[in-house]
């Protein structure tokens, strides 16, 4: 199922891509799901993060969170044998799984400042994993994911602040001008599979008439001790709760200075929590 060029492309470069993993019968499936999910009410955390006060198509169509906690499908998708067996492949070891999310992204919808996702798992120690379902195919116009290849390799940064205009999350990761930010072009059943210190992104979904919805499933190493509370209870793949630490409210930060007129990250001081507000979301 992974070649081992694509795992040498995941070492690499932080991501992998795998094509049609999952076929388009499944994929209609479940966007049919959680559409009909999303028409039939409200949920926790639907308004968390967002601003009510602005009429904007996410505050139609806010992400579904932790779904797999109430909803069979969701939890059966994120325990799904594929899944499992390249997150295992990939780490070295099983995964244990920590959250579920949809994505709807409808036209105009603004995108996501870059950013990495152990900042908010606070993860240790190792990192976190995502796998990213297409449900519909993503490109530049739809607000495809941005992600900057080999930045795995880098600490957590401090975060500043995002322009809002254009991300709907107001923080976002400095990177130094001319780094490479590269779109990826998924077809729906593709599934981009990411490590939790990826810088990655996404642009406002531009068209009239498209959606770029995405199932998305994050994960920790199985040798983890100390996670954010909020991706608490941790779940083995066969569904079963294994105990973990919290992680402290604080962690080490990088900031990019100059060393001999090249780039470097150093690190410095505590960056506190994420607020409870402040959810993970692509």
């Amino acid at each position: 199922m992974l070649t081992p060029d694509q795992k040498e492309r995941f070492d690499s470069e932080g991501y992998v891509v795998l094509k049609g993993l999952f076929s388009a019968e499944e994929v209609a499936f479940y966007r049919d799901h959680y559409m009909q999910m999303r028409a039939a009410g409200s949920y926790e955390g639907d308004s968390a993060g967002g601003d009510t006060t602005r009429n904007e198509p996410l505050q139609r169509y806010p992400r579904l969170i932790h779904m797999h906690r109430w909803d069979k499908t969701s939890l059966d998708w994120m325990t799904d044998p594929r899944l499992n067996h390249v997150l295992t492949t990939l780490a070295g070891r099983e995964p244990l799984a920590v959250q579920t999310m949809l994505y709807f992204k409808p036209p105009g919808a603004r995108g996501q400042a870059l950013h990495q996702d152990n900042y908010y798992l606070r993860v240790k120690p190792g990192t976190c994993l995502a796998a990213w379902l297409a449900l519909d195919d993503c490109d530049e116009a739809n607000g495809c994911m941005q992600i900057v290849p080999g930045s795995q390799n880098w600490p957590i940064l401090c975060a500043v602040k995002a322009d809002t205009t254009r991300s709907f999350t107001d923080v976002t990761v400095p990177i130094p001008d001319g780094t490479p930010i590269q779109p990826v072009i998924m077809q729906a059943g593709d599934v981009l599979f990411f490590n939790g210190a990826l810088v990655h992104g996404s642009f406002p979904n531009t068209t009239t008439d498209r959606f770029r919805r995405a199932l998305i499933g994050h994960y920790i190493e199985g040798n983890t001790q100390e996670v954010a509370v909020f991706y608490r209870p941790v779940l083995r793949m066969d569904g079963t709760v294994v105990e973990i630490e919290v992680s402290p409210d604080g962690q080490r930060c990088g900031v990019w200075v100059e060393q001999d007129g090249t780039p470097v990250i150093e690190e410095t001081g505590m960056q506190g929590a994420p607020g409870k507000l402040d959810y993970l979301r692509q």
